[in-house]
């Protein structure tokens, strides 16, 4: 596929939205990607790093090799990614802490807008069509009300949660951020990232690698198999995750740790008019909009060919 600088340019600035997105617990870079046009090329682009890339690499050269890999996507990608992500992580921690019923705001209406753009790309609903999206939305409603679990600093475990999380963050809906807080990997990682902990970092990115290599040749079977299936499911799983992003939540238990710092561990979504506290309800809806408007603009950018 013939590109242009520009056209690199846009993949990278969508590669910022989607590691942004994946800062926050509860939303999905996933989403983006699939929103803004490429999560089909990404996902079959990382299916393809296999032994017989590399055996062109020897046999053809490094052209043949950056070609076959579709090496020049997948660099403008992952480096808005990871420049975003390593970035946001701070201002989304903030923002959380600070301002956690205006950010849920924008992601929920963010996220309502993703279901309909999703949906709509399937292109024969049928029974087997429809239970897949019941289930997709079952699972990621059951995965949001999950407890999180105390942190824990093993490195074989960190390995293990990079390489769980990164299949949720290639999932619409399914919040990589969000499994790693139930993990209890989330504060471990964030840590290292913060403290600029070259092993924790690298030993979570190493897990993240054999994740993604291994499931996204499951996604693009399934792509290739069950098309419409799978755009259900992953609609579903969209769908299902708007409990975790809904702005107004009572907290039911919390977690003290050793510095006697007090995290909600369990929450439950309530009305607006219910809450307990200021529901900051105008902004919110102001939010709510801008948030849904935003996919707009995504997918219409992603619907240009590149």
């Amino acid at each position: 596929m013939q590109r242009r600088l520009i056209d690199y340019l846009v993949i990278s600035l969508k590669g910022l939205a989607m590691g942004a997105a994946d800062a926050v617990p509860g939303v999905s870079g996933g989403t983006i990607a699939f929103i803004s046009g490429i999560y089909e090329e990404l996902i079959s682009s990382i299916s393809n790093i296999n032994i017989s890339l590399f055996k062109t690499l020897f046999s053809k050269g490094l052209k043949a090799f950056w070609e076959q890999l579709n090496g020049n996507f997948l660099l403008a990608l992952t480096s808005g990614i990871l420049i975003s992500f390593i970035s946001f992580m701070k201002l989304a921690k903030y923002l959380l802490e600070n301002h956690p019923i205006l950010i849920w705001s924008f992601f929920f209406g963010l996220i309502v807008a993703s279901i309909y753009f999703v949906g709509k790309q399937v292109s024969k609903w049928s029974i087997t069509v429809i239970i897949a999206l019941i289930i997709g939305a079952g699972v990621a409603f059951y995965i949001t009300r999950l407890p999180a679990l105390a942190a824990n600093e093993s490195s074989l475990f960190l390995f293990f949660a990079g390489a769980i999380a990164i299949c949720a963050m290639i999932l619409p809906g399914i919040s990589g951020s969000f499994i790693l807080i139930i993990l209890g990997a989330y504060k471990t990682f964030s840590n290292a990232i913060h403290d600029a902990d070259i092993k924790r970092f690298f030993i979570f990115v190493a897990g993240a690698i054999v994740g993604l290599l291994s499931f996204s040749r499951v996604l693009k079977w399934l792509f290739k198999h069950y098309h419409n299936v799978t755009l259900a499911l992953l609609a579903g799983f969209i769908f299902g995750s708007l409990n975790k992003v809904w702005p107004w939540k009572k907290t039911l238990t919390w977690h003290t740790n050793s510095k006697g710092i007090e995290t909600p561990v369990l929450q439950e979504s309530v009305s607006p008019f219910s809450f307990d506290g200021e529901s900051q309800l105008t902004l919110s809806i102001i939010l709510m909009i801008i948030g849904f408007l935003t996919i707009f603009i995504l997918e219409r950018v992603g619907s240009k060919k590149q």
